[in-house]
């Protein structure tokens, strides 16, 4: 700043690009000033008036700062932040009569329009007032209500397939341009990001139309500025809001220029093609006229398929070597496992369970038996369940004969 380069490399007085794209339906508008995104939507609908302004329509103005825009924002909380940028937009855009609200009256204390302005913030990278200011403006030049005649009490509402929609009558295009103070107003800049908005001493917003005159003015941040500082400003702001009416002009009019003539428009055509970000591609032409003749050199080089029936013998049962030495070495030492009846293998294998819980999956008459443990190599223990005829038998000799054995060492 004091060689007066700022971070994104603009100079002090230089705005961020800005770009304004339409959607399908009139009165909804995206605007980005940098990377700081709002999506502005308009309606409308028909209520009774107030009661000391019966001939007077009524404008709401709403914005919202969710979580996606930044982390910051809390939901379902008004923060300072936000109360001080809605009473903003309402002095710059309502309090200024930039809106013809008498225009809006359908029958004088009984029905009126309600023009409800709703305004999200996509993306925070800075300078939010300035951005919604200008969302709402074209949102609201973009806006068209529908056609009502009135015939005694009754009022009737027409389509817009029966009646084309009326525009809004609106007699200027008021917007808020945004001055960053550092050192106590030693220097100024214009559009503050949001880096320069933390470090920032005091901010200064000023909404003028292009008429150079000034709608509000509103200082924060607790310092003194001199009249020779405010006059540059609002002199400064008078050459932006016209640069900046200039492209809101260039931008409804190239809308209605497209749907005159029957063309595509909306938020789908206005992203950049070539990219991830977009929707379809332009039909590329495909040569296939030689498709025939590259499949037939595939076939001819790839290896011929076999003969049906011919295929790997079946080994589906067959024990792998492993498991049959291990079956002719240990099969003296196999120890039947049978309901209420302990064996010396199934003591040690309690043993090892108390310590260390194995498991132990058996679901078969004869399998493998893994137990599993964390600190030695699992154990294969073949066990052999016996049916319930073979339950009833005496298990008696089995236990005699290892008594014996014991009784002899």
């Amino acid at each position: 700043m004091l060689c007066f380069q700022r971070l994104d490399g603009r100079q002090t007085y230089d705005y961020r690009s800005i770009r304004i794209s339409f959607g399908t339906d009139y009165g909804c508008c995206v605007v980005e000033l940098g990377k700081t995104r709002v999506l502005g939507q308009v309606s409308c609908e028909l209520v009774s008036p107030k009661l000391n302004r019966a001939t007077e329509g009524i404008l709401f103005f709403n914005l919202e700062l969710s979580q996606m825009a930044a982390p910051a924002f809390e939901p379902g909380r008004q923060s300072d932040l936000l109360v001080k940028l809605n009473r903003l937009l309402e002095r710059c855009l309502r309090n200024s009569k930039c809106i013809d609200t008498e225009s809006l009256c359908v029958v004088a204390g009984e029905k009126v329009w309600q023009i409800r302005v709703d305004l999200h913030l996509l993306n925070h990278d800075g300078n939010i007032i300035d951005a919604a200011s200008i969302a709402a403006i074209v949102a609201l030049c973009h806006f068209r209500r529908p056609d009502v005649s009135v015939q005694g009490d009754e009022v009737t509402l027409y389509t817009p397939e029966e009646r084309d929609p009326v525009p809004l009558s609106i007699h200027h295009m008021p917007i808020c341009v945004s001055f960053a103070f550092f050192q106590q107003g030693t220097f100024l800049l214009v559009d503050p990001s949001e880096r320069e908005e933390r470090v920032m001493d005091g901010l200064l917003v000023i909404a003028v139309n292009k008429h150079r005159e000034i709608c509000t003015i509103q200082s924060s941040g607790g310092i003194m500025l001199l009249n020779e500082q405010v006059l540059r400003c609002s002199k400064i702001a008078g050459v932006k809001v016209a640069e900046i009416t200039e492209l809101i002009q260039k931008a409804l009019e190239n809308d209605q220029k497209v749907r005159k003539e029957g063309g595509k428009f909306g938020f789908a055509e206005s992203i950049a093609k070539q990219r991830i970000t977009a929707f379809r591609m332009e039909k590329a032409p495909v040569d296939t006229s030689d498709v025939e003749e590259k499949a037939e050199e595939v076939l001819a080089a790839a290896d011929p398929p076999p003969d049906i029936g011919e295929g790997v013998e079946n080994s589906w049962g067959d024990l792998e070597d492993s498991e049959k030495e291990d079956e002719d070495e240990g099969g003296s030492d196999e120890a039947i496992i049978l309901d209420g009846v302990r064996t010396d293998v199934g003591m040690e294998v309690s043993n090892t369970g108390s310590q260390e819980a194995p498991i132990v999956l058996s679901d078969s008459e004869e399998e493998e038996t893994i137990i599993l443990e964390p600190d030695k190599n699992p154990k294969k223990i073949r066990t052999q369940t016996i049916s319930a005829k073979q339950e009833k038998a005496p298990s008696t000799t089995p236990v005699k004969k290892r008594r014996k054995k014991r009784t002899a060492n």
